[in-house]
């Protein structure tokens, strides 16, 4: 068992000092996947790393309904505290502003990429809630692979799949979230 398994043990025993023990062994490692999903962020994004990583720990040591049993579930609670914290904070700014139309989203080769649109932030996130209700595990490893930044083997990992089952599901998300978000565009696939 990790230092962090052990930590996260404590947590969840009610430990008050296990949290402050915890930030130091994984604030690194969660800024790395900060920044990550901040370079996929338009200019001008009011959230830095820090300051995410600071918000999605926050979120994560105060949720009194957590059970992590190890570092991956950690990792892949603290990729969809991101997730929550970028979504509120486009459609933050997207209630502020006046118009905005959705845009198309173009998927390179139909991978999970958003072309720094907050928009298609906002449509990839309902596209994918739209997914959890179909088939949450599958809409879990999105979450891990693009607001998690893991690769495909990490994921499966954290899953407890098979790496091939990873790619089928993974293979199966894209082309489910491209025909979904072109349809919310009012276009078709």
């Amino acid at each position: 068992m990790t230092d962090v398994t052990q930590i996260l043990n404590a947590i969840e025993r009610g430990d008050g000092q296990a949290a402050d023990r915890l930030l130091p062994l994984v604030y690194g490692e969660l800024r790395l996947l900060a920044a990550q999903k901040l370079s996929r962020e338009p200019p001008g994004q009011t959230l830095d790393a820090t300051a995410l990583v600071h918000e999605a720990y926050i979120k994560l040591v105060a949720d009194q309904g957590r059970n992590w049993s190890n570092r991956g579930h950690f990792f892949a609670a603290a990729a969809e505290a991101m997730r929550r914290l970028l979504v509120d904070n486009v459609r933050r700014k997207k209630s502020e502003r006046c118009g905005g139309r959705r845009q198309k989203v173009d998927l390179d080769d139909l991978s999970i990429a958003i072309e720094n649109q907050p928009d298609d932030l906002i449509a990839l996130d309902e596209a994918l809630t739209r997914l959890a209700d179909e088939d949450a595990d599958v809409a879990d490893l999105v979450k891990l692979r693009y607001f998690g930044g893991l690769t495909l083997e990490q994921a499966a990992e954290v899953k407890g799949v098979s790496r091939r089952t990873a790619g089928r599901h993974w293979n199966y998300a894209r082309l489910w979230l491209y025909r979904e978000m072109t349809k919310s565009d009012g276009t078709s696939a």
